[in-house]
């Protein structure tokens, strides 16, 4: 299997193991809720995560690769205030805990690029 056959596969595993951790441990997700969203912050926990499961089949099928490729780049800039929120909210932990929050905000550019490049390598599938 080349590499251009296994990135939407180990894009679409990605987001299926963080769609399983919203719902294995929702605790850690619901502090990064930013407070101006309306309702619970469990309930965007659950529903970020359906999210997730929900894109990862998505990809993870040729025929609807390219919509869930660009859906879940869509997501991915779509959660960065939680990224930016959970930043925030760990400056004053211990330099290993701050360095991966603050690790998390660089990292949803390359997670933007490559949903980008999974849907534009779908093109011929949709």
């Amino acid at each position: 299997m080349s590499r251009s056959e296994r990135s939407p596969l180990l894009l679409a595993g990605l987001l299926a193991a963080a769609g399983t951790a919203h719902f294995a441990v929702p605790r850690q997700f619901d502090a990064i809720v930013p407070r101006s969203l309306p309702g619970a912050p469990r309930t965007w926990t659950y529903v970020s995560g359906a999210a997730e499961l929900a894109l990862a089949a998505g990809i993870a099928l040729p025929r609807t690769r390219k919509t869930a490729a660009l859906a879940a780049a869509a997501f991915f800039v779509g959660v960065f205030p939680a990224n930016v929120k959970m930043a925030v909210d760990w400056r004053h932990r211990p330099a290993p805990q701050k360095a991966a929050a603050m690790g998390r905000l660089p990292l949803q550019l390359p997670l933007v690029l490559w949903a980008r490049s999974v849907a534009k390598s779908g093109e011929g599938t949709a």
